[in-house]
């Protein structure tokens, strides 16, 4: 079985070519190669040829190169929109704040940031004074990134950007559903004058997926489904390499009794519809308090009605295209399960009647978990919401998933907010805000539960991608024999047994050492 599912296939190809085609339109965008395994092994021996002089040059230097490619995406900020567009299917606000500007803040943040987070590190012994210790960062060599099509541009980079500025080389394999925006950001790279080999795209299938994790690579750094992920977690255990797997999500948002009704209602109804709801962290279930929910549902619903949903390359639009027409039907299946079941429809719920990848904003009331769409996740513009007495049954149905990446409370005591929201199974939850975490590459990202393996963003980022190696040293010039080493006698045996009972007995272990000598 490859990488990949076949399911997640989108466009017609031939055995060599893949043919990228806007949602939005039906219009070709592009044809990029399917690369073959002697191909990628190729990509990756060049990358690992180029990787040796890289991981020479101090990291300050490598930090300038990558803003110097940051200067580069902006330069061509507005070519770059109208690719994304053409596409992913997604309004140009988004194409130009979420990937574009996105991308630009994480290249800024990593190249601040390396020269503190990957410089040598002492560490203080408690009991081995006469010796000093330290960690030191060191490459690993080539990571390979396999990226999704949701975030072509700006996921991709959240695992080649800190992996290039800690010293490795990289090898991207984009989604076959969005390969010409991976292209472009090579071109863009490749015509900044940085080392053309040291980043490498490799375009395809799930075959080219499997070659990029076989060919050798030293991580892997995976955005996908959670059964996806699986498959790329057995594939690196086989080969005993590390890999960071960020996967799905199911949102929830928990409205408590104190909510502010309309900034609840603008951060849903954005939470669940931006980039029509195809965000790992998108929110996908809503438990409104019994105080708010009919006021709540109602501006909701109001706000919905007043989105524009149309092609993206004509025009100013709020909601877009759906990027895989194949997702379109599990959204439309889940859709139809919560209504079988008893949620009541109070918008869209259907396809868009116009040509294209469109399905209408969806608000449905009523939900349970009795349904599918509260469990599983939508991956669409679709936002159930559930009716619940208390917080306390608000957070036990939030943690009824097998998921567990992000989660979102609004309430307008920030205390009371905070001790919900700790009590919540994810990886990141915001207090009155959606999304927004990606956007700050300070923080971690990363989730718990099945969605996922390792974190993304902050300083551990760039040094996740380095192995952590420890030298150790005498502070002065050492005994000629080891203390603790040979001879066992008896009289050593005596003295150990008083060192433990000083050392660990309580106390300052400074003046316990002093007496002890």
């Amino acid at each position: 079985m490859g990488i990949m599912s076949a399911s997640e296939t989108t466009f017609v190809s031939n055995a060599t070519t893949l043919r990228s085609v806007s949602p939005s339109t039906g219009a070709l965008v592009g044809e990029a190669p399917v690369m073959e395994q002697a191909q990628v092994v190729d990509a990756v021996g060049r990358a690992r040829e180029a990787q040796r002089a890289w991981a020479a040059k101090p990291v300050e230097e490598r930090a300038a190169a990558l803003m110097k490619y940051r200067d580069a995406l902006v330069e061509r900020s507005e070519a770059l929109v109208e690719l994304i567009v053409r596409e992913t299917g997604k309004p140009r606000h988004e194409a130009l704040l979420h990937e574009i500007g996105a991308s630009a803040d994480l290249i800024t943040f990593c190249a601040k940031v390396a020269p503190r987070a990957l410089s040598p590190r002492e560490m203080p012994l408690r009991v081995l004074r006469h010796r000093r210790s330290y960690v030191h960062y060191v490459p690993r060599g080539v990571v390979g990134v396999i990226a999704p099509w949701n975030f072509p541009l700006v996921i991709p980079l959240s695992g080649v950007v800190p992996a290039l500025i800690s010293g490795s080389a990289v090898v991207l394999k984009p989604s076959e559903a969005t390969p010409m925006i991976a292209l472009e950001a090579k071109r863009v790279w490749d015509r900044s004058g940085l080392p053309p080999e040291l980043f490498a795209v490799v375009t395809g299938y799930a075959d080219t997926a499997k070659a990029l994790i076989e060919a050798g690579v030293d991580m892997v750094h995976f955005t996908g489904s959670v059964a996806n992920g699986r498959r790329v977690a057995a594939a690196c255990a086989e080969r005993l390499i590390p890999c960071i797997l960020e996967l799905g999500g199911k949102a929830p948002l928990v409205a408590c009794a104190d909510a502010d009704l309309e900034l609840t209602a603008n951060s849903s109804v954005f939470g669940a519809f931006a980039n029509s709801g195809q965000i790992c962290l998108s929110v996908e279930r809503l438990y409104a308090h019994h105080d708010v929910h009919d006021q709540l549902v109602e501006r909701i619903v109001e706000l919905t009605g007043q989105l524009k949903q149309d092609d993206p390359e004509g025009g100013w639009v709020d909601v877009g295209a759906m990027t895989v027409g194949r997702q379109i039907d599990v959204v439309d299946e889940l859709v139809t399960d919560a209504l079988d079941r008893g949620a009541v429809l109070r918008a869209g719920g259907k396809r868009a009647s116009r040509k294209g990848q469109f399905y209408m904003p969806t608000v449905l009331t009523g939900c349970d978990h009795r349904m599918r769409i509260m469990r599983e996740e939508t991956f669409g513009p679709v936002l159930p919401i559930m009716k619940v007495d208390n917080d306390d049954q608000a957070v036990e149905l939030a943690n009824e998933s097998h998921l567990g990446l992000n989660a979102y409370v609004f309430s307008s005591n920030r205390d009371h907010a905070r001790r919900v929201a700790e009590r919540i199974d994810a990886g990141s939850v915001l207090i009155n805000d959606v999304l927004s975490n990606y956007m700050t590459p300070e923080v971690p990202f990363g989730g718990v539960k099945q969605s996922g393996l390792g974190q993304v963003h902050g300083e551990k980022s760039l040094q996740d991608m380095c192995e952590v190696r420890h030298v150790s040293y005498d502070r002065v010039r050492p005994l000629a024999r080891n203390p603790f080493g040979f001879p066992y006698t008896a009289q050593r045996f005596r003295w150990v047994i008083k060192g433990l009972r000083t050392l660990f007995s309580g106390g300052d272990v400074l003046q316990k050492i002093s007496d002890l000598l």
